[in-house]
This record gives C-alpha cells, structure tokens and sequence, in this order.
C-alpha cells in the first residue's frame, strides 16, 4: 500500500508521542565481529510485513570528524520512502558516531588505496543490518532496497557484488571514496581515480542486482569523467547499472541526496527505478 507524503506526516501528528515512539525508534544491530550498529528505524502506518530500505550514510574527509558523527536522518530520502509504505532503516557503521568499535573502512595509503576491500567492509555493516531488521515481526524478507551517499554509496556497490538475496535493487548517490584529500603535489582532489574504477569492475565482476548511479555534474568529490568510468566499468564486467547523471546541484552536487531540496531532481529517477524491479 503506497501512503501519500501528507497522509504519513499527519499519521505521526494524530498518534500521539507514545505511538510515535513505536513507530520511529532507536535500535541496536549485532554488528561484525561482536559489534553493535546503532540505528534508527522509522515505519510507516500500518502493522502489515512492509519492504524495507536500508539508508546508508557517508564518510568525512577529516577522519577527526568519524567518531562524533550524529545517527543521519536523510529526511527526505526517508519520507520518500515511507509514503512508499517501506520501513527505514539508517545504521551507523562500525568507527561512527554511537556505533563506535574500530573504523573498518580504511583503504591504506593515498598512494595505494585498497578501496575493494575497503567497500566490502562497509557492505558487511550493510548486510549485518539487513538481517536483523529482517527478524522484526514488521518486515517482509523480501522487496529489500539499499541505498547510499558517498562512502555508504560505495559500500552499496560493495554489497552488489554479493548478490544479497531478497534485494530488489540497490540505489548509489555520488558513491565513491578517496575525495577531497591532500595530494603529494598540493591541493586537493582524488587519491587514486584509476583504483575507483579498479574497484568498481572488480564489483561488477560478480554483481547481479539491479543498480541505480546517480551523479550531479557539480560533484567536488567525484567529477562527471570518473563516476562515468567507474559505471562503465562496473557495467562491461557484468554489472548491471544504470547511470544517471544529472544538473548542477547546489553550491555542491555532492550533497544532493541528503538535502531538503534535492527530492525533485532525484525523485522521478528513483520512481522510475523502483518501478522497472519485479
């Protein structure tokens, strides 16, 4: 059952703040490796099984800035999904915020970054998450989506390459890693641009679910020429993505997916994503 944008706000307004709590609430994932993913998980009116989506946060360029990371919320992303009658789920990964334990996601040096295995540990925070929340009486085991920004965008495309059974279709946002670093030479930029597309084919290699890539041309981390290598790559492996490319957004088009305002640019390209999935 699909609920309208107004239908869900106007749910959470008439329940009162008890049911309100049931309804969006604050859990805690076994984790890889005797870890614990703090997440919250936010569920749309009704006690029906609903398909779930697993929303997937980034990475700050300043490693300091990783342990005082707040739980995302991806308003919009969130909304979007829920009227769609999905239950949200936004999990910390491992070296987050709340979710503390050790930084699994470190790719070595900038000189030599190892962004494959880099990504398989961010997808393993994914599917740890996945299967909890496919315990709770209130999702179904199937019709999974997973979708991600930035880092969590690339451990999405990480987790492509397993083939995680009931997901329907996986979704990247300006996914990628090795962004706004110090160079050997000055300035900023890329790591290793050629080791992202590396990566990405390697992924596709193995990678059978349904992708959606979504890159603004403004993107200071991922600039249009390499998030279309690393899509064409991921394709001519075997992978099975589609990309999409859009305007200029913002003063940054990085941001595009965690911002308020960016729904109508990647709306309609999600709508027609979800509705090409059997």
């Amino acid at each position: 059952m699909r609920f309208g944008p107004i239908a869900v706000l106007l749910f959470f307004i008439c329940i009162g703040p008890l049911a309100a709590q049931d309804r969006q609430q604050v859990v805690r994932i076994p984790g890889p490796g005797g870890s614990t993913l703090v997440a919250t998980v936010m569920r749309p009116p009704g006690e029906a099984r609903s398909p779930l989506v697993v929303i997937n946060h980034g990475s700050a360029a300043d490693g300091s800035q990783r342990a005082k990371m707040e739980r995302p919320r991806y308003t919009a992303l969130s909304s979007f999904f829920l009227s769609r009658g999905y239950v949200v789920a936004l999990p910390l990964r491992r070296g987050y915020g709340e979710s503390g334990a050790n930084w699994a996601e470190g790719y070595g040096s900038c000189d030599l970054p190892d962004y494959f295995n880099a990504g398989l540990q961010g997808a393993a925070d994914i599917q740890a998450t996945i299967d909890f929340m496919r315990t709770q009486p209130y999702v179904a085991p199937d019709r999974t989506i997973v979708v991600g920004q930035s880092a969590g965008g690339w451990a999405t495309v990480a987790l492509s390459s397993r083939n995680p059974s009931g997901v329907s279709g996986m979704i990247s946002f300006a996914g990628g890693r090795g962004g706004h670093q110090q160079l050997k030479g000055g300035g900023t930029g890329n790591c290793a641009p050629r080791s992202l597309v590396e990566a990405a084919a390697k992924y596709g290699a193995t990678a059978r679910v349904p992708m959606l890539w979504i890159y603004a041309e403004n993107d200071s981390f991922f600039e249009p020429s390499l998030a279309k290598q690393m899509a064409g790559a991921y394709d001519a492996a075997g992978g099975k993505a589609t990309y999409r490319p859009v305007g200029a957004f913002g003063r940054d088009g990085h941001s595009l997916a965690g911002s308020g305002n960016g729904s109508s640019v990647w709306s309609p390209l999600v709508e027609n994503f979800l509705a090409g999935l059997r």
